[in-house]
């Protein structure tokens, strides 16, 4: 059986940003948020060490790694949101995720990177819920891509990071660890 090498990258699909944000979009995105550390732990609680330590397609993170990502993705971005409600368009600092994956952190149980993601998310959902519509037209500069995104854009893109990662487990384990 042959998988489709872009399936394996993007499960769900690419990031697409629309074109407008509504309100609804925003309540889904959100709701995404607050689910994933309980989705992403359902995924992983099962697998053996030897499963962790598999890669979700060729080429890519192992499990372990793919965790740690999410934990230290996420609490980027959780700081980010907070420097664009509190400062006027700041620039933020990008970071070398894929060097970061490589350091020796990455190599720890996944049990404190998923307490990170539950804690993170609780904040994280929390400061979301409590901003109005104007708040999440606030936005923060990207060096690398050169523009400014819309934490509106952004809560989107962060749902999508969720779903996506998660689905990276879950077809792992269907192709590879569910017979």
């Amino acid at each position: 059986m042959s998988i489709d090498i872009e399936f394996l990258k993007y499960p769900v699909g690419k990031f697409q940003l629309p074109e407008s944000i509504d309100s609804e979009s925003i309540t889904e995105a959100i709701q995404t948020l607050k689910s994933f550390p309980d989705l992403i732990f359902t995924a992983v609680s099962p697998l053996s060490l030897e499963q962790l330590d598999t890669p979700y397609r060729p080429g890519g993170w192992t499990v372990r790694q793919l965790i740690h990502h999410c934990a230290d993705s996420h609490m980027n971005a959780f700081i980010r949101f907070k420097l664009a409600l509190t400062e006027q368009n700041p620039t933020i600092k990008p970071y070398e995720e894929a060097e970061w994956a490589k350091l020796p952190d990455s190599n720890l149980p996944i049990e404190p990177s998923l307490a990170l993601i539950e804690a993170i998310h609780l904040k994280w959902v929390t400061l979301l819920d409590s901003m109005k519509a104007e708040d999440f037209k606030k936005t923060f500069f990207h060096p690398e891509k050169q523009k400014s995104q819309s934490l509106d854009g952004v809560t989107l893109m962060y749902a999508w990071h969720s779903t996506h990662h998660l689905a990276h487990v879950q077809q792992l384990v269907l192709r590879n660890f569910d017979r």
